[in-house]
């Protein structure tokens, strides 16, 4: 890479530098020379892109101090590489002025002792700079073509990165959106969480094709990966500030567009794959028959220590305006969306996507004391509700309904049914946990609800205080509930109900009278809180 770069260190080894001294700004000798240019005027703005290496005979410099100053800030900010002076009748000596302010900017200024024809200096570098771009092109060229063919071999992502890492001698690495990342060499692995935070807190609205990024002190020169007027990614390569060269940009703009082709090849294999997964899904689901050979494709091996959930997710938009086409996108999308988060939580998911609702068969590798554990799920679902500005699935229009753990295929359709009934219970706001297993008493209640026995066991232990409340217009059932919830606590109780304690007690004396005087001993009171909760849930079914 060094070799496609004109440093003005480079340039002071040329034959008409041999009387050339730098006076000023030897901390600033890595400054890329893009063009020689000749600068014999004040008023020089519109003449400089920066980058220039302007050769003077000191006619501009002949100024007061601080005019000459003046002067050479504005070479500075408009990012001159350097300025050469001929000393001589024009001007003979760089005031102590001027070598402080080049100093503290890293500006070089360098004097020709000699005469030197300024001609001979602009053809030496001119040839020099026009043969580099020629180089840089054909090395370009010569690279873009090796990616596209690294592109068609398997694992090729990783080989392009291997193949940019020979180029540059820097770390480099890609972050795909919600895809597996890669880098190269083995020690960017400490840095891929940091940066791809960095990359996550730049709006996607406001990437530009090239920029700077800052990860653990470390500077990265990144170019956005797109296909299909998709975001898909970023390839980051490492480099020493102060600056990278042009050419870093231009190859990894080839390196991108390289590593599109491997992710949009993927997708339209994924794509093919989620519709047999998709119908192999539902198939299972409803109990249709299902050929050896889908198992063994869509599910992992089993094994002592391999477990499932099914996660059912219920999406609240509206579909009608969507026609099939889009539909189909959206569908495609959501599943290769979803089955991404899945990997990067440890799943191997199976995953089903039909309009407003969402099936995902959740395998997952546990030690058997762990095998319950519902911290990984949580962060699923929390990931899945932050995909707020996704244009295929808003996770805040989202409820989510998980069943117990399971691993035999065969009990597949109950644990369907255990997400359906939390999902189903989670849209009544009868609870908050999204797991089957954590239901509570609306485990036994759901599987009695179908029947007549619920509602004679709300009859027979609450009908006496409905009654009550109903011809009396009075609050005893509330009552009774918040005083139980509270663990008999009046104090507390009272609070929650905003009432004096002596209200309470009335209340209170009047249930004893109704219920008994023993409706607070265990077994009574175990079914007054039952048949409480049997009543809610059969209030917000109907």
């Amino acid at each position: 890479m060094e070799q496609l770069q004109i440093p003005i260190a480079k340039v002071l080894e040329r034959p008409l530098f041999n009387y050339a001294k730098v006076v000023a700004g030897h901390t600033g000798l890595h400054r890329q020379v893009k063009w020689a240019h000749v600068l014999e005027v004040q008023d020089f703005e519109s003449l400089i892109n920066g980058g220039e290496l302007i050769l003077t005979t000191g006619v501009g410099l002949q100024l007061d101090l601080p005019t000459q100053l003046k002067y050479v800030k504005r070479l500075i900010e408009k990012e001159v590489a350097c300025i050469c002076i001929e000393l001589g009748p024009y001007f003979n000596e760089i005031p102590a002025e001027i070598i402080d302010l080049a100093n503290e900017h890293h500006f070089p200024i360098i004097v020709f002792e000699k005469t030197v024809k300024f001609v001979d200096i602009t053809q030496d570098l001119h040839t020099l700079i026009i043969n580099q771009h020629h180089h840089m092109l054909s090395q370009l060229d010569t690279l873009s073509r090796k990616f596209i063919d690294l592109s068609l071999s398997p694992n090729g992502i990783l080989k392009i990165l291997q193949e940019m890492h020979t180029f540059f001698r820097q770390g480099v690495i890609f972050i795909g959106d919600l895809q597996k990342s890669y880098y190269y060499p083995s020690e960017m692995k400490e840095v891929e969480e940091k940066l791809e935070y960095e990359l996550t807190r730049t709006p996607i609205d406001s990437l530009t094709d090239e920029y700077i990024v800052t990860a653990s002190t470390r500077s990265f020169a990144c170019m956005p990966i797109r296909g299909l007027g998709q975001l898909l990614g970023f390839i980051c390569l490492e480099f020493t500030p102060p600056r990278t060269a042009d050419m870093t940009f231009l190859l990894l703009d080839r390196a991108a567009l390289a590593i599109a082709q491997v992710l949009l090849r993927s997708r339209t294999i994924a794509e093919r794959k989620q519709k047999s997964e998709g119908e192999f899904v539902r198939n299972l689901l409803n109990g249709r028959p299902v050929d050896q050979d889908e198992i063994n494709a869509f599910l992992p091996t089993p094994s002592s220590n391999m477990y499932y959930r099914i996660i059912t997710i219920d999406v609240n938009e509206s579909v009608a305006d969507i026609d099939e086409d889009d539909w189909e996108e959206i569908r495609i999308q959501r599943s290769m969306t979803l089955r991404a988060l899945c990997n990067r939580n440890g799943f191997f998911p199976a995953v089903s996507s039909v309009k407003n609702q969402i099936i995902i068969i959740a395998s997952y590798l546990s030690a058997t004391e762990y095998a319950k554990s519902t911290d990984r799920f949580i962060q699923l679902l929390h990931q899945i509700e932050s995909l707020e500005n996704n244009d295929y699935l808003d996770g805040s229009r989202c409820q989510f309904g998980i069943s117990s753990v399971y691993q035999q295929i065969n009990n597949i359709q109950l644990a369907y049914e255990e997400s359906r009934k939390v999902l189903s219970m989670h849209k009544m706001n009868l609870i908050h946990t999204y797991f089957y297993e954590k239901l509570g008493i609306y485990r036994l209640l759901s599987k009695l609800d179908t029947t007549e026995q619920l509602q004679s066991f709300v009859d027979d232990h609450l009908s006496p205080v409905i009654a009550y409340d109903k011809e009396m217009d009075s609050e005893l059932l509330n009552t009774l509930r918040i005083y139980l919830e509270c663990g008999g606590s009046k104090k507390e109780t009272a609070e929650r109900l905003f009432i004096v304690r002596q209200t309470l007690y009335h209340r209170l004396e009047k249930l004893e009278t109704i219920l008994g005087s023993d409706f607070m001993e265990p077994t009574n009171r175990l079914a007054i809180e039952v048949a409480i909760h049997a009543k809610r849930y059969m209030q917000t079914k109907s």
